[in-house]
């Protein structure tokens, strides 16, 4: 299994954007996914526009509206390639103690594929499992 994609929150959307925008861009990476809830920007996906565009970088607000901090803003994606394979990484991370932060399931507001899965480590760490592959 591989990374799919690393996430960093943010207290402040549009100062965030204005930074990585900038600082990615001589790197190649453009923002390609922009992710709005209630009409608001609440996440934007990196992607290298010359690779097939894919984000692999995220920069978000927190879903539990708290300030951004490692516990709430930052997580590690491994990229799945079954959705079989994120059920079986929920239930192996549910046995080992992990605590439940998303159960396996469609996530349709990153896009109609998506399928992942949410758990925190034992020291609070969020991980995911992720496949993109159409059911």
């Amino acid at each position: 299994m591989a990374i799919d994609h690393v996430s960093l929150g943010v207290n402040d959307m549009a100062k965030a954007k204005a930074f990585y925008d900038a600082v990615l861009a001589p790197l190649g990476l453009a923002p390609v996914m922009p992710i709005e809830v209630s009409g608001a920007v609440v996440s934007v996906g990196y992607g290298d526009l010359n690779a097939g565009g894919a984000p692999t970088f995220w920069i978000q607000l927190p879903v539990n509206r708290q300030p951004a901090s490692l516990g709430n803003g930052v997580h590690v994606a491994f990229a799945a390639k079954t959705r079989a394979a994120v059920d079986a990484f929920y239930l192996a991370a549910m046995e080992a103690g992990a605590a439940d932060d998303g159960a396996p399931g469609p996530r349709h507001e990153y896009h109609p594929n998506y399928y992942g899965a949410f758990v925190r480590d034992p020291v609070g760490n969020k991980i995911e499992a992720v496949c993109h592959a159409a059911e």
